[in-house]
């Protein structure tokens, strides 16, 4: 399909345009179709057809585009790099337990604004299936909101406040399933083989089990297997995480045209980014994991083009928590090189900030960083330190063992000692889904109880809680200061939010330990922030100096590569971002005692007079216990 037939298709629906418009629409497509095809035809036998049906979605959904997003839309065509920037600091909340319903959401703007947010991810709050919905992921309607939370004008109107406050909205779009009671899944139900061509049904077990032979099992506990006989189906349905989440089929073009209508309608609501949930797992082949398939990466190239054609305000982050050498083709590898997601996540950039903490030993951390794979310059990380998720202890063996640890040891010993069993820890955790056949156990915990602030207010020892506090800031300058991303605040980190024990008092969360980190925001606990001597006060102001000392560090834009530097005192990370305004080195100590500045180090770097831009002076000789110093060479003329 060339470009003058694929534009027709779209405009047929918008009427006569503006000839800057249609200049500026054709410009697009001139620059995304061939993403576009190349994506469809990886996939599709009918590609050509496909992309036909992508254009009339694309016109139908521009045609109710409001002028103001239209303008962001240009806005961004002309600032590509917005998402990129080190003013971009992000909050991850869920809606009801950060304030109620939406509408509260939209009374707490002026919190986010006092921290220095520009990016607010609420968890899923499209409408979930009724009881057991693993925390919002089972959606039963995508065009609808939770009733608890409001109704889709409430989140458009949200979106409205947000944008005009200069704040984007990150939604969760689950790309790998949906709930047992969504439309699609009740008229498959009912036989209608339109709806029963969007999953994967299978009349006995014998492709079922050829296909279990390879694959994982995501709850192991409470939800064993990967299919689920269905009565009404009168079959067995492909279900990777709950009986009563079905797989949806993407080797069916409908399932595709379905998810880009619903990206753009909810684009035109005002949802500024969407987190791909469960991306990993959208193409299945017989023999393998059934995960990061070539597939996967096609099919999201042909996502992105449609979307940056019809809405190019919008942003993808790709969910795919795997290892680093799959992860990386989620921002673009080979072909697909920087054409599929902007955003994706830094797993082990926050597993390797929880191992050294444990440890006091930096080695196996800047090892890992020095072999991760470096990301197109055009797209950018999410860099966090907790999220609503358990902590998975991906620790690669090959890593381990390149600085004389055994991987498996490695990965039981953090998982005893953010339990708290083991021996001299300061965390306290649960473990969760506990695999005794892998030895796996996961980790549930707030970052306050694991970083050793439940334990040290225990005690009631003012020096305990100071390195309590202290890691809890350290932790988050090496996640803020990473630089190739946006950094993610967990709700309530920032005021220390501890494990919330109650979680066992709800029917429908009390078989999932994960909720011991998803507490309710205490805004009685917020409001001491504005007292001093408060651990409130000081960790809130601890994390905006962090995120006001970000947004002024040019260095910190995600474009620039952050590279691990090898030292001989295993207690110090430091990273090096070079830039041409000047080299910074990031310094940071992992232990409770003081460390020399890295003096060689820094001199090698051309940095001799070393100003540290979080508290804007010059850097002392020592490293006080968990200091974080961010590094530059002043400029003659001392001004910065």
């Amino acid at each position: 399909m060339d470009v003058a037939a694929f534009l027709k298709s779209i405009t047929q629906p918008l009427g006569q345009l503006e000839a800057y418009r249609q200049a500026d629409l054709q410009a697009r497509v001139e620059r995304y179709l061939n993403d576009l095809q190349s994506g469809l035809q990886a996939v599709y036998p009918q590609a050509e057809a496909v992309a036909e049906r992508v254009a009339q979605v694309i016109g139908q959904n521009l045609a109710q585009r409001p002028a103001e997003l239209l303008a962001l839309d240009l806005k961004r065509v002309h600032a590509p790099d917005w998402f990129q920037q080190p003013h971009m600091h992000g909050y991850i909340a869920y809606a009801d337990r950060f304030a109620g319903n939406l509408k509260g959401v939209a009374e707490h703007i002026p919190y986010l604004k006092e921290l220095g947010i520009r990016y607010l991810h609420l968890m899923p709050l499209l409408l979930p299936r009724e009881g057991e919905n693993d925390g919002g992921y089972a959606v039963a309607d995508y065009r609808r909101v939770r009733p608890d939370l409001g109704s889709m004008d409430d989140l458009e109107a949200l979106c409205t406040q947000l944008r005009q406050e200069g704040i984007s909205l990150c939604l969760d779009l689950v790309l790998n399933h949906v709930a047992r009671e969504h439309p699609w899944a009740e008229a498959a139900r009912k036989g209608d083989l339109h709806y029963r061509g969007y999953f994967y049904i299978f009349p006995d077990r014998t492709l079922p089990d050829a296909f279990e032979r390879s694959l994982p099992e995501v709850f192991p506990d409470f939800a064993p297997g990967n299919f689920t006989w269905d009565d009404e189906l009168k079959g067995w349905v492909w279900t990777t995480f709950h009986s009563w989440q079905w797989d949806v089929n993407w080797s069916n073009p409908e399932v595709f045209l379905e998810y880009l209508d619903l990206i753009l309608w909810l684009a035109n609501k005002g949802v500024e980014v969407f987190r791909l949930d469960a991306i990993a797992f959208t193409w299945k082949r017989m023999g393998t994991p059934c995960q990061n398939q070539p597939e996967v990466h096609a099919l999201t190239q042909a996502l992105r083009a449609a979307v940056r054609i019809a809405a190019p305000a919008v942003a993808f982050k790709a969910e795919a928590i795997v290892a680093p050498e799959d992860l990386i083709a989620y921002l673009g590898t080979g072909a697909h090189y920087g054409k599929v997601s902007e955003l994706a996540y830094h797993n082990t950039l926050m597993v390797q900030i929880w191992s050294s903490l444990a440890s006091r030993d930096t080695r196996l951390f800047t090892q890992a960083l020095r072999r991760f794979p470096q990301k197109p310059p055009s797209t950018a990380w999410a860099t966090y330190l907790r999220c609503h998720d358990d902590i998975g202890w991906a620790i690669s063996d090959t890593d381990a063992a390149a600085v004389g640890l055994s991987g498996p040891a490695h990965r039981r010993f953090l998982s005893e000692f953010y339990k708290g069993d083991f021996p001299g820890s300061f965390a306290r955790g649960m473990h969760f889904q506990e695999n005794p056949a892998t030895g796996d156990r996961r980790t549930s915990g707030s970052t306050a109880s694991l970083a050793g602030l439940e334990t040290a207010l225990a005690s009631g020892n003012p020096r305990l809680i100071h390195l309590a506090l202290e890691r809890i800031l350290l932790a988050h300058a090496v996640f803020i200061g990473y630089g190739e991303g946006i950094p993610l605040i967990y709700m309530g980190d920032e005021l220390g939010l501890l494990n919330d024990y109650d979680y066992v008092q709800d029917p429908a969360h009390k078989d999932d330990n994960r909720w011991l980190h998803r507490p309710k925001m205490d805004w009685a606990k917020a409001e001491k922030r504005h007292q001093e001597g408060t651990i409130e006060h000081r960790l809130f102001h601890g994390i905006k100096r962090l995120l006001e000392a970000r947004a002024r560090t040019p260095q910190l834009h995600a474009a620039f590569p952050t590279e691990a530097l090898w030292q001989p005192n295993p207690h110090l990370l430091v990273l090096k971002r070079a830039h041409p305004m000047g080299t910074l080195v990031q310094v940071y100590n992992f232990s409770e005692q003081d460390q020399p500045l890295p003096w060689e180090t820094l001199r090698t770097e051309g940095i001799v007079q070393p100003y540290d831009r979080i508290e804007e002076t010059i850097a002392p000789a020592y490293l006080r216990p968990y200091a974080r110093l961010w590094l530059v060479q002043p400029p003659l003329e001392g001004k910065l």
